[in-house]
């Protein structure tokens, strides 16, 4: 039952945590757009694989975390360029009357890998996952152990894989139902990028700490 709930609390957060607009799970929809159902799944494999591992490294070096805030503000950066990028790409995509893909999303990369590239680059997910971790210790639903971290881990894949999923079965259902331009897409999902990396920037400018 103990696990049980843990299992459930850390699916809960991560579904939750998954549905604002966001970096992610935009560029899933955009995938899926594109590209279809199957290189968007392969993405956000990649990318909540590595969101898992982040979490396992913010339960066992918590002080490592502490000790190391400019590493995670330099990927902050790194991360705000790429969704610029992301932006642009989108932008290309919607004014070219041939280009008809993002180039960075469906470029020569397989999904898989650029999911684990994205969600690598992804600082945001550390301070989120710490934060939500360290409410759990202290209310006693998480405890120091394997058997704890492990089927927490499982549900937060578990709640990030279906709240992305929203986005993907959405942009299909956008673009095969609603019978929505492609193009018209690529204009909202780069305003998208746009407003994240402006909000992003902002938030980075203003921060003191993680």
């Amino acid at each position: 039952m103990k696990l049980f709930k843990i299992f459930t609390t850390g699916l809960f957060i991560s579904f939750l945590g998954t549905l604002p607009l966001g970096t992610m799970n935009i560029a899933a929809m955009q995938i899926s757009i594109s590209d279809g159902i199957p290189p968007a799944m392969y993405y956000v494999i990649g990318a909540l694989l590595i969101e898992m591992i982040y979490v396992r490294v913010s339960l066992v070096a918590m002080n490592w975390v502490f000790k190391h805030k400019n590493i995670f503000r330099w990927l902050e950066w790194i991360s705000i360029v790429i969704i610029l990028a992301l932006a642009v790409s989108s932008f290309v995509a919607a004014a070219d009357p041939v280009v008809k893909k993002n180039i960075l999303l469906s470029g020569g990369i397989h999904r898989f890998w650029l999911g684990v590239i994205m969600s690598a680059l992804n600082p945001v997910q550390i301070p989120f996952w710490f934060g939500w971790s360290t409410v759990l210790f202290t209310k006693n639903i998480l405890q120091h152990k394997n058997s704890h971290y492990n089927i927490y881990i499982a549900g937060i894949g578990s709640g990030t894989f279906i709240g992305n999923l929203v986005f993907i079965l959405g942009g299909r259902f956008i673009v095969d139902v609603l019978n929505t331009n492609q193009k018209f897409l690529h204009w909202v999902i780069g305003f998208i990028f746009l407003i994240t990396a402006i909000i992003l920037t902002i938030k980075v400018l203003r921060k003191k700490d993680i």
